[in-house]
């Protein structure tokens, strides 16, 4: 049996985010969404295509005109305008039109990068999210915020595009690497600390079932993560105000990603920065010493990176890479602090200084008695 939740927009319903075990019912789901004499063109990289696009194009070919396939190389580096030119020119040759629909099968980069085309293409076409990867399921896939990387600037070009349908396939976590899943739950984690203090607590009881990808425990967890982003994303669909706080981590996550030439996965920066913020948060007086410490044994616990003193970056560089994030609002930065567990803020008032002593507690290990 299906779980089902809408996201709605202004308080009418625009999409449904689906969950199944496996991909049975995605025909189904496709097929109420008007598709008969429409082209379908399911987007992927190259990873995912081996392992899902005979499935997925099974599903589809029956309740569709027609199906197409455009596999683009995996990795966050192909991420950029130049795939999306292939992928407008693809669209072009096999003649879509603006009543066709595409489906984004894979990870967060195959997401972001079909729906920002699908936004621009003939000034808009629909799409749909079928994602692959932990981190898609909970965060990137809904939302409708799309985008891809310009000269390593993350997501620098975009456009808000909502998608008509998220359908989730829970199976396909048993596909996953460790380090694929450890970064889903980067985001997973940032769910609870930000919206959610309970649920952080129900994470860490559940640690064993959760890294043993017990599905019926993992669907559990998506489906809470997915409810915690949808209710953010209907009271602040374009992130002109609380959306700002599922940003918690993102600040210096993204520069040390943009640094690390995407060496480093997302979730992997996110939890960097999250365990930075945490600090910041403790130094501030918003949260305990304790509390931070915790936050971060959390993040490691669940196989997350909590040090980047064997990268070869200064704090120097980071600080600098920070001015260059999208998120700057009038020169300054959106830090997004910890009030306490489950409540989150933005903040526009960090320094570099600040900063800096965040970084120190970076550059170090995992000792319990190290302090900010």
């Amino acid at each position: 049996m299906s779980d089902r939740m809408t996201v709605h927009r202004d308080g009418k319903p625009i999409y449904d985010i689906v969950m199944e075990e496996n991909y049975d019912r995605l025909g189904q789901e496709v097929a109420s969404l008007s598709v008969r004499d429409r082209r379908l063109c399911v987007v992927t990289d190259s990873t995912v295509a081996e392992l899902y696009s005979d499935t997925v194009i099974r599903q589809l070919e029956p309740v569709c005109r027609e199906v197409h396939l455009f596999v683009f190389p995996a990795g966050e580096e192909n991420k950029n305008l130049d795939t999306v030119r292939d992928l407008y020119e693809f669209l072009i040759q096999n003649h879509y039109d603006r009543n066709d629909m595409l489906v984004a099968l894979g990870g967060g980069v195959v997401g972001d990068l079909c729906g920002f085309t699908a936004a621009t293409y003939l000034r808009g076409i629909r799409f749909i999210q079928v994602p692959t990867t932990l981190l898609s399921q909970v965060d990137s896939s809904i939302g409708g915020k799309t985008g891809v990387d310009f000269d390593a600037y993350k997501n620098m070009v975009g456009a808000f595009h909502m998608p008509q349908l998220v359908y989730t396939a829970a199976s396909s976590l048993l596909t996953l690497t460790e380090e694929q899943f450890a970064c889903g739950m980067g985001e997973v984690i940032k769910h609870g600390l930000i919206m959610d203090a309970d649920y952080y607590e129900w994470l860490q009881a559940h640690r064993e079932e959760i890294l043993a990808r017990d599905l019926s425990v993992c669907e559990q967890m998506i489906l809470v993560s997915c409810r915690i982003k949808r209710d953010v994303v209907e009271q602040d669909p374009t992130e002109q105000g609380i959306r700002g706080i599922l940003n918690f981590g993102h600040t210096l996550g993204h520069a040390i990603e943009k640094l690390m030439h995407f060496h480093l996965l997302h979730g992997q920066c996110v939890a960097l920065g999250s365990v930075a913020a945490a600090g910041l948060s403790a130094k501030r007086g918003e949260i305990t010493m304790e509390e931070a410490l915790q936050i971060r044994e959390v993040f490691f616990q669940f196989g997350l990176p909590i040090s980047i003193a064997d990268f070869e970056l200064s704090k120097e560089e980071i600080i600098a890479a920070t001015k260059n994030d999208k998120k700057m609002d009038s020169g300054k930065i959106k830090f997004i602090l910890l009030h306490r567990i489950g409540e989150a803020f933005i903040d526009r008032t960090v320094t570099d200084e600040e900063m800096n002593t965040c970084l120190d507690w970076l550059m170090g290990g995992s000792d319990e008695d190290e302090r900010i």
